[in-house]
């Protein structure tokens, strides 16, 4: 089974937890960023589900952030971006996209991210800001 989708957006890293008191207590909560982020994912994904049950065998994971090129370059510059000769060494960290993708697709693509046992990540520039996610069952390999 493969599933495919894009999220919409400039794509957003998974930030830490921010913590609140309230009396003695002191509570734990994601930031508004990052839920309003996870929710746009967990969207595109049940939408690209179609009702499909989540996967249960191992995965292998391809995302590919198209981030936003900057205003402020050449017409000359933004060309080379787009066609890929100018990494995207732009914030958000790879692994923090990877974190907030691969938490909000938990239940609704597979049933647990830790069945994630290939990723290939790429972070790059592109015309229209967004993540493209690409999920298949691994194809486990026969000993020879």
């Amino acid at each position: 089974m493969t599933i495919a989708f894009n999220v919409p957006g400039v794509p957003v890293g998974k930030g830490r937890p921010k913590f609140a008191r309230k009396g003695a207590f002191l509570r734990a909560y994601t930031p508004e960023k990052t839920a309003n982020y996870e929710n746009l994912v967990k969207l595109a994904a049940a939408e690209a589900m179609n009702g499909a049950a989540p996967m249960k065998r191992p995965i292998a994971l391809l995302l590919t952030m198209h981030m936003p090129i900057p205003e402020s370059w050449s017409k000359k510059r933004k060309d080379l971006a787009i066609r890929g000769l100018i990494g995207a060494t732009v914030k958000p960290d790879v692994d923090n996209v990877c974190k907030a993708v691969t938490d909000a697709m938990n239940g609704i693509v597979y049933a647990d991210d830790k069945l994630i046992v290939s990723a290939t990540i790429v972070k790059q520039y592109g015309a229209v800001p967004h993540v493209a996610v690409r999920v298949q069952e691994y194809a486990e390999k026969e000993a020879a």
